[in-house]
């Protein structure tokens, strides 16, 4: 096994990587909860066949019931044992991007997933990359029935705050349950930063193409080439999906998108909030500035800034600031992901600004 030395807070005497790996695993088979790395984000993890473990999950979040979430497998996972159907698109998908960061929306089977379903007779299912989530799913899946193991693991942070790409971000996001000896392994930084493209395929037997739920590192450039299609955008009908409320990836500190003329006149002092601001731009700090703000530049690549962008986020709400000032990303196809975490987080505030 080659994953990193991962710790488990509450059994710090466990420190090989295989036998971190079954306690965790475990820990899952009993019905608790542990938080653990993906490509994407760090993810709060429990048995999706498991409801009461499931409801620990939305208990722990404080997320609405009707919000599902998405079920991880390992690689080589069963899916007709989640979904009804899984169809040459999606194994098209799977044998491109897979294991990766996107989430197919499948056709659920009866009498599976109703847990993490939200109620809907659809259901998401994605395999992560991480070396650590890959070891943790295979060792999970091993102790159940006919090897047909699911992890239930939305973002493992409060419902609709910014995610967490650290473990540390974890534990100080869930402090009650690491210190009741929730597991949280740590498997570095999130090499992604934001969470996974949702596709949904749930609706290919009723004429309608793949739909969009929520963009990602994958694109749909990246899916058209594939399939040889379009993807299309959500109608009324589209399934629910994770992270595709109006408001959702918020810091605590009120945060403001800004145009790059709103940004000159920042410069120039030109209705300045009150307090201490940061503004987050991509040029480098001006020579003359208010000394009511900081100034934090970020660079232009959109890859970098999606995998930069929470833990930014989270230093920056740590600092005690009145408000977060944005510069608005390019609006390019390269950015799209980006904008839609940033502009989420932005609409949280939208009528106090």
């Amino acid at each position: 096994m080659t994953t990193p030395a991962t710790p488990l807070s509450g059994d710090a005497h466990i420190t090989d990587n295989e036998s971190v790996i079954e306690a965790a695993a475990a820990r899952l088979l009993a019905g608790e909860l542990i938080a653990f790395p993906t490509e994407t984000v760090y993810g709060l993890g429990a048995d999706a066949d498991n409801a009461d473990a499931v409801a620990r999950i939305y208990a722990a979040k404080g997320r609405p019931a009707n919000h599902p979430v998405i079920v991880h497998v390992a690689p080589g996972a069963d899916l007709h044992y989640w979904a009804s159907e899984v169809p040459p698109h999606a194994l098209r998908l799977i044998d491109a991007f897979w294991p990766g960061p996107l989430t197919l929306i499948l056709p659920r089977r009866p009498g599976r997933g109703e847990a993490v379903s939200g109620g809907q007779d659809s259901i998401g299912l994605r395999c992560p990359s991480h070396p650590v989530a890959q070891a943790l799913l295979r060792a999970f899946a091993a102790g159940k029935p006919g090897g047909h193991g699911g992890v239930a693991a939305p973002s493992a942070n409060k419902f609709g705050q910014v995610s967490p790409t650290h473990a540390d971000h974890v534990r100080s996001e869930f402090p009650d349950e690491v210190a009741r000896g929730m597991p949280v392994l740590d498997g570095g930084p999130s090499e992604v930063g934001i969470e996974s493209t949702i596709l949904d395929l749930s609706r290919l037997s009723q004429g309608l193409g793949p739909v969009l739920l929520r963009p990602g590192h994958i694109t749909p450039a990246q899916i058209e080439a594939v399939l040889g299609e379009p993807v299309g955008s959500p109608d009324a009908a589209a399934p629910r999906a994770s992270g595709t409320l109006k408001a959702h990836y918020a810091p605590h500190t009120p945060l403001e998108l800004v145009s790059e003329q709103r940004l000159n006149d920042l410069i120039q002092g030109v209705d300045l909030p009150q307090g201490h601001i940061a503004i987050v731009a991509f040029d480098a700090a001006p020579d003359q500035l208010d000394p009511r703000v900081d100034w934090h530049t970020v660079g232009n690549d959109a890859a970098r800034y999606a995998r930069s962008l929470y833990a930014m986020l989270r230093d920056l709400d740590r600092r005690g600031y009145a408000r977060i000032l944005v510069q608005a990303p390019p609006t390019d196809a390269a950015w799209r992901a980006v904008n839609d975490r940033i502009g989420r987080a932005a609409a949280a505030f939208s009528s106090a600004t």
